[in-house]
């Protein structure tokens, strides 16, 4: 006998031949473990192709502006995929296109082509944004809707764990293979140096290859699977009413605001980390080394997490809110004036107050919104598109005043969720 359970937008029909909802939920959580790798492996490649091409900042960053973007341009395409297909073979089409944007890195690295490296990302990250489209809703509705909450904040951890190890594996095996020093590369003639700058491109055609093997067998995984099956309720059709517009609630408006600066300017110092620390005002690292550190910023994030779970049972949510990101502020000032170890906490302490934010804003943005709760969900997720962006930005303003000075950005985003955490976010229609 079938078991139903309902949310506001789906009704999970489990069977006696399906997997139970808890194993279904252990699987689940491995993709959000893999995507949250696969995208920190972008502050690795930023500055490894950033050398091989001899790019500026800005050029470099293209790389997560090629990314991010296609959470604006596929998000809605993958959306009515998953309405067609459902969401189990959503899962499949996101893992199966997420494996082919790894494969082409292979091809993008023979032929030491960079527009090539930023098409893959962008097909990488499309099926990345269709399993986030597919998972999100699978996960809330894997249970009794009082608890959804929790089973998210669950599976953003482990989202947080892909995030901490992946610069360590990131650095081993694309940063260190082929690493050299600046007086042998002084030594190399013309013919050495274009050898050396092909396998430097190479180095990350194996990794790559790695992923998409384990993106195709978790495809594979995941058809075989007989998973619960969730159907769709479109809220207004049930209710025979009209939905009023997300648009109409200013807390709303301003919480996509605040969605898309900190994920521009949580991405944006991610990305510029490896660099910053190389400066030699700062600590002159080697890349493979400094590419260690960004563990530390993804990885306080990891910690506060667990840290914001027990702090909002007794604080609320938007006082947490604006305190983490006028303390984010400090730290972001603290590292441009200073130099040497204190620059490099204050920037990486800034992760651990990165942890609650996002589920924060999100949770204060879609607070009674009613009926209007999908549309509102819809428009935050588009503002994550703030990836793309603010990090472009950023590496304009490195380019002319300097990657310390340009940490200004991330900070005036940081202000601003502050401001949105001590009135934003209470606003209501």
């Amino acid at each position: 006998m079938a078991t139903t359970f309902t949310t506001s937008s789906q009704t999970l029909v489990t069977g006696n031949d399906n997997l139970n909802t808890n194993v279904s939920l252990v699987i689940l959580t491995s993709l959000f473990f893999l995507w949250g790798f696969i995208t920190c492996l972008n502050d690795i490649l930023i500055p490894h192709l950033k050398g091989v091409f001899d790019l500026n900042y800005t050029q470099a960053m293209l790389i997560q502006f090629c990314f991010f973007s296609a959470y604006a341009i596929m998000s809605m395409p993958s959306a009515s995929l998953v309405k067609r297909v459902g969401f189990k073979m959503g899962i499949v089409s996101g893992l199966v296109v997420a494996g082919i944007g790894c494969l082409m890195f292979y091809p993008a690295a023979s032929m030491q082509s960079y527009p090539m490296f930023l098409a893959a990302l962008f097909v990488l990250a499309s099926g990345i944004t269709c399993l986030q489209v597919s998972a999100n809703p699978y996960v809330t509705a894997l249970g009794e809707p009082k608890t959804a909450s929790s089973r998210l904040i669950m599976t953003q951890t482990f989202n947080s764990l892909g995030t901490t190890v992946a610069p360590f594996f990131g650095g081993l095996l694309i940063l260190s293979g082929v690493a050299v020093g600046v007086e042998e590369l002084s030594l190399m003639n013309e013919a050495q140096l274009a050898q050396h700058k092909l396998a430097e491109a190479q180095s990350v055609q194996m990794p790559y290859i790695g992923l998409a093997v384990a993106l195709f067998a978790l495809a594979a995984v995941f058809t075989w699977l007989k998973l619960p099956t969730i159907s769709a309720i479109d809220d207004s059709e049930s209710t025979g009413t009209d939905v009023k517009s997300a648009w109409t609630f200013p807390h709303l408006t301003l919480g996509a605001v605040a969605i898309f600066v900190y994920v521009g300017a949580e991405v944006s110092i991610g990305s510029f980390l490896i660099n910053f620390l190389g400066e030699e005002n700062i600590l002159g690292m080697e890349e493979s080394e400094a590419a260690h550190y960004i563990a530390y910023y993804w990885g306080g994030a990891l910690v506060g997490r667990f840290i914001g779970i027990f702090a909002t049972r007794y604080i609320a949510a938007h006082k947490i809110l604006a305190f983490n990101s006028i303390a984010s502020v400090v730290l972001i000032v603290l590292a441009m004036y200073s130099d040497g170890y204190v620059a490099m906490v204050s920037i990486l302490a800034v992760g651990l107050c990165n942890s609650i934010m996002f589920p924060t804003i999100f949770s204060l943005a879609v607070a009674d919104l009613g009926k209007a709760t999908s549309q509102g969900s819809g428009i935050l997720c588009f503002a994550i598109v703030g990836g793309a962006i603010v990090p472009l930005l950023q590496g304009v303003l490195a380019d002319t005043i300097g990657i310390q000075l340009g940490f200004i950005l991330p900070a005036v985003c940081y202000a601003f969720i502050g401001y949105y955490g001590y009135k934003g976010a209470l606003i209501r229609k």
